[in-house]
């Protein structure tokens, strides 16, 4: 059986796909290097949650799985907090607008 992707969930797969390398990039590289508020476990942990939501979303819509619109829900969600607490320390501005998008993105998958 093979399942079509329409344009909408292609583009969030998309969002998907670039919030979690922007987020693993981020919190890996630069707040690594920034350490103290950057790497508070809080917040660390969740923007290393926030890459992995994403990533799975992409996933199970990729493999066609019905239960995408459940894990985009969440997604949307984590993504949604993990901007505000980007923004919150500052200085990561790519993360919270790929964090932004990418929620937008999975609240419409999630409807």
């Amino acid at each position: 059986m093979t399942h079509h992707l329409n344009a909408e969930m292609k583009a969030c797969i998309d969002e998907c796909l670039s919030c979690y390398a922007t987020c693993l990039s981020t919190a890996t590289g630069y707040c690594l290097e920034m350490g103290g508020e950057h790497t508070q476990k809080e917040h660390f942990t969740l923007m290393l949650a926030c890459a992995e939501i994403c990533r799975t979303s992409a996933h199970f819509m990729l493999i066609g799985s019905p239960h995408h619109t459940h894990v985009c829900r969440e997604c949307a969600e984590i993504c949604s907090e993990c901007s505000d607490d980007c923004e919150r320390i500052g200085d990561m501005q790519e993360c919270v607008d790929a964090c932004r998008r990418c929620a937008e993105s999975c609240r419409r998958m999630a409807a």
